[in-house]
Formats: structure tokens, sequence, C-alpha cells
């Protein structure tokens, strides 16, 4: 297969991307098609539709081993990442083929130079290569009546501070009021990795956009945990 385009994103690393589209609406990405697919042709008509289907590379998880030597089994974060389920009923990133589907929202279509896609609610790292773009059908695709397994419902979000030289920070930049938006909607999701759900001294970095967010989760009084963003750094 050959790629028709490739992501830009927010999410420079893939470290603290939410793990479904949507999740932090604020986030912004486009998707640079390339020649010979950037012709503004292929996109006629594309404008009519508020979401699309992206088919996908994993490009950063490892390739799987040969058949013989594949692991059928994976460890959802849905399930605490320790609880094993079949890699066919998840949507881990570690499958025998590294292809991957996500749900965007199209914000613009830019064909002043060759065809750039603005989205909105994206999923994906920096880099990623797109195989396929298909429109979104409500009508055909939704289905609320449909069972979701172990995961029924979007996951719970926790509370994000931010300290008072960080909020300077936002302040003097262009986009504070954007980011800020974006760090609490992808920090809210608790991005450490699922066995770790309690307070930590560790300081953990996710990576948006051209910056270091550092952030710690901490006990609240009551003894609920909240996530405390201590230091945003040049990344």
């Amino acid at each position: 297969m050959t790629p028709i385009g490739v992501i830009e994103s927010d999410y420079p690393d893939k470290f603290g991307i939410p793990r479904q589209p949507g999740l932090a609406p604020a986030a912004r990405a486009s998707l640079v098609l390339t020649p010979p697919y950037d012709d503004p042709l292929a996109v006629r008509g594309l404008d009519t539709f508020s979401h699309l289907w992206l088919s996908f590379v994993f490009h950063l998880s490892p390739a799987q081993a040969a058949p013989e030597d594949w692991s059928p089994l994976v460890r959802p974060p849905r399930l605490g990442g320790n609880a094993r389920v079949g890699v066919f009923a998840s949507r881990s990133t570690h499958r025998p083929n590294r292809l991957g589907l996500s749900l965007v929202e199209l914000l613009e279509i830019d064909t002043r130079r060759g065809v750039r896609l603005v989205l909105g609610g994206c999923d994906l790292v920096s880099g990623t290569p797109i195989l396929d773009i298909k429109p979104y059908l409500p009508w055909a695709e939704a289905r609320p009546e449909a069972r979701a397994g172990f995961a029924p419902e979007a996951p719970p979000l926790l509370p994000v501070t931010l300290a008072p030289e960080v909020e300077t920070t936002l302040a003097e930049r262009a986009d504070g009021d954007s980011l800020r938006e974006l760090i609490h909607q992808v920090l809210a999701q608790d991005p450490r990795p699922a066995y770790r759900n309690g307070a930590e001294e560790r300081i953990y970095g996710v990576r948006l956009r051209d910056v270091d967010v550092r952030f710690r989760a901490e006990a609240d009084p009551a003894g609920d945990i909240r996530l405390r963003v201590v230091e945003i750094v040049p990344a």
C-alpha cells in the first residue's frame, strides 16, 4: 500500500495521545496529501461532510514477529493494563498488521498549495502515514444500541490544576488559551500507564505542540487523585 498523505498534529510524541479519537476536541491536526494524491479534484465534494474515517499505519509501533511467533493476547488500558484479552477484541496498536482507523472532524479544506485537510479531535501522532480517507455516514455507521464490551462508556476524567508559573507561561503565548484547553483535555484522561493510578512523586512529561508539559499525580485533601502541571518547557 502507498500512503496518500501524512499527519501534522499537536502530538509530536505518542505518549499522552488520547486512546480514542474525539476525547480531546481542542487537538488540531492537518492531513497533508502527497503527490500524486494532492490534486484538489480528489477531494471535490468532501466539504459537504463533517467527519471522516482515516485509515492509517501505526508507524511507531514495532512490527509483529513472524506469524508463528505472534501474540494473540494484549493488555488493554481499560482493564487496568493487567488483564489480557484477544488482540482482535481490542483496539491495541500492537496488531498482526499495524493498521488503524480513526474518526475525525473535518474543519477546513485548504487547496491553495496542494491539499491540506484541517482536522479536529485527532488522536494521531505527527508523521502518521494515511492510507485512505472515507466520509462518515451517520445514518449507516452510528449504532447507539451497539454493545461496547469492556469499554461501555468514556473513561472517567481526573481534575487538572496548573501551577501559577505555568499560567504565567501560557499567558505569554499567542496560543495560550487553546494550549491550556488542550492540556486539560489530554491530562484529564490520565496518560500514565494504566497500572499507575495513584499519587506519585514521579514527574511525567507529555509533549504537546512545541512544549514539554511536566506533571505529577497527587492526592487532594479528600484522597482523590488529581494531576498537577508543575512546569512547561520548550520541547
